[in-house]
């Protein structure tokens, strides 16, 4: 059906979570299910610094 959106429609925020995003049965589901990713830490450890800002978990960088 077409419909005309006004102005105040275009202009409200919708807040979602991946979780909704991500059908149940995606492949990536599955890869979190059966893989442990907890093994990149010990990898990768000797490569980030202890000090300076925050870095972007490993982790999420692999997947």
């Amino acid at each position: 059906m077409l419909s005309k959106h006004d102005s105040i429609q275009r202009d409200q925020l919708e807040m979602i979570t991946l979780d909704q995003l991500v059908p149940p049965n995606h492949l990536v589901r599955k890869m979190e299910a059966a893989i442990d990713f907890t093994f990149i830490y010990d990898l990768v450890k000797d490569m980030y610094s202890e000090v300076g800002r925050p870095s972007i978990d490993p982790v999420i960088l692999v997947k």
